[in-house]
């Protein structure tokens, strides 16, 4: 059987790669912008129908869960199919939730129990969506342009942090509920629509098909993903790494409250200014990514990125209580340096994992750093109550800092971007009599 290096599966990109690419994506970044504001609205409707914490914290759980239970199988499905039309499908099926629910609001017949429905199933489609759109970036934009383009995607994300509530909270004093979901339902629209007429490139599928033998189920699909980043020793410490942070740093954003109103005794305002710091650094950051491109190594500029977010996290904990200007600075650092840890690491997925295993890669990831939300809060609540709050960010920033410069001195991190080969010959393992994955014959690379 022949064996492949991930640079085989390569796509060759087009000239004119940029148009084709943008237009799907100006598409997605309309979507979400519609998806931030009706998740601001259901969550203001939940607050002023119920004023419960409870169910507040319910609806968190439901729109978390699928993502972390539901993000392995979407990886296979995504390896498995049509990468536009999971997209396609997946902004669907949101919008026609979305339909749904905006009949139920026009008619008075809503209930709590429908927006956790509605939550539940636009988790779940973005659990398809995310990793479909991520490893379809690979094969539509040049691997020297990758961190570029991640950078715009956090730049995006952070504005949206800063805009999307704003523009919600403005819409939903204007109009009726159904009008704020109409509007969402409009950008599913023009996300779709691309999506119908750019065909996005399919890689190949590394399975050997020999005569006589059947293609892989779904389950041995799935056993190969893991098996993939188990054998490749660099990948997953990235993994670990990824897990352990989100384990330390989401905490500390869910805390921020309690940080502003029992340590610098502010209120809604003050709360505001931080939020906002951190917004503006993220797209600030993203904004500098994008024209920079980080070092000749990714993963350098991740790294590097890494200290210093652990290094500003570190800070806020130490902030008097009488200097509040200084956490606002710090925070618009730790906003700073995000996109500048995760855009080149992305790229870096992106430009060394097979085009074919890269959804189950990125659902892998993302799954594991999901499920650490839940487990963190636990954690940090009773911490934070007893040491008092800044102690989490303390404690937070120091693991990060160190999981940073700790990454500098293991070469299995650092020579990840030149080690593409080693692992693939170490993920071509029988699964049995049958069934082969990765590498062998390679299937025609066409757009579907």
């Amino acid at each position: 059987m022949n064996e492949q290096s991930p640079e085989s599966l390569s796509v060759p990109f087009p000239k004119r790669w940029a148009l084709p690419f943008f237009t799907i994506w100006s598409g997605q970044a309309m979507s979400l912008l519609g998806s931030q504001m009706v998740q601001f609205a259901l969550v203001w409707w939940l607050t002023k129908a119920t004023g419960s914490a409870t169910v507040l914290a319910t609806a968190t759980l439901v729109a978390m869960l699928p993502q972390v239970f539901l993000g392995p199988i979407a990886g296979v499905v995504v390896d498995r199919f049509s990468r536009r039309w999971v997209m396609a499908l997946a902004d669907a099926l949101s919008a026609l939730a979305v339909v749904v629910l905006a009949a139920l609001f026009w008619t008075n017949q809503v209930q709590v129990w429908h927006i956790y429905a509605l939550m539940f199933i636009r988790s779940a489609a973005q659990g398809f969506h995310w990793p479909a759109m991520q490893s379809s970036t690979s094969l539509m934009v040049p691997k020297e342009h990758l961190s570029r383009i991640q950078g715009l995607n956090q730049m995006l994300f952070g504005a949206m942090n800063i805009f999307s509530a704003p523009l919600a909270a403005l819409l939903v004093s204007a109009m009726p509920m159904q009008g704020v979901l109409a509007i969402d339902v409009s950008t599913a629209l023009l996300a779709i629509t691309p999506l119908l007429f750019i065909a996005v490139p399919q890689p190949p599928r590394s399975v050997a098909l020999e005569a006589g033998e059947k293609a892989p189920s779904m389950f041995s699909d799935l056993r190969a993903g893991f098996r993939y980043v188990w054998t490749w020793p660099g990948l997953m410490m990235i993994l670990v790494m990824a897990t352990v942070i989100n384990l330390m740093l989401t905490p500390s954003g869910a805390l921020q409250p309690i940080l502003v109103t029992r340590h610098f005794s502010g209120g809604a305002l003050q709360l505001a200014w931080m939020e906002s710091a951190w917004g503006v650094g993220a797209v600030v950051g993203g904004l500098t990514l994008s024209a920079w491109g980080g070092f000749r190594r990714r993963i350098v500029t991740s790294m590097a990125a890494l200290i210093l977010l652990g290094v500003g996290v570190l800070a806020v904990g130490f902030v008097p209580a009488s200097m509040f200007w200084l956490a606002v600075v710090l925070m618009f650092l730790v906003g700073f340096t995000n996109p500048i840890v995760n855009g080149p690491l992305f790229a870096v997925v992106q430009a060394v994992v097979a085009p074919d295993m890269q959804g189950r890669v990125f659902t892998l990831i993302s799954s594991f750093a999901t499920a650490m939300t839940p487990i963190g809060l636990l954690f940090a609540g009773p911490i934070a109550d007893r040491l008092g709050v800044q102690t989490w960010y303390v404690i937070g920033g120091v693991i990060t800092a160190s999981l940073g410069v700790l990454a500098f001195f293991i070469p299995a991190i650092m020579n990840i971007e030149s080690d593409k080969h080693d692992q693939a010959k170490d993920a071509a393992v029988e699964l049995n009599d049958n069934e082969q994955i990765l590498p062998g014959k390679l299937a025609k690379i066409s757009g579907d």
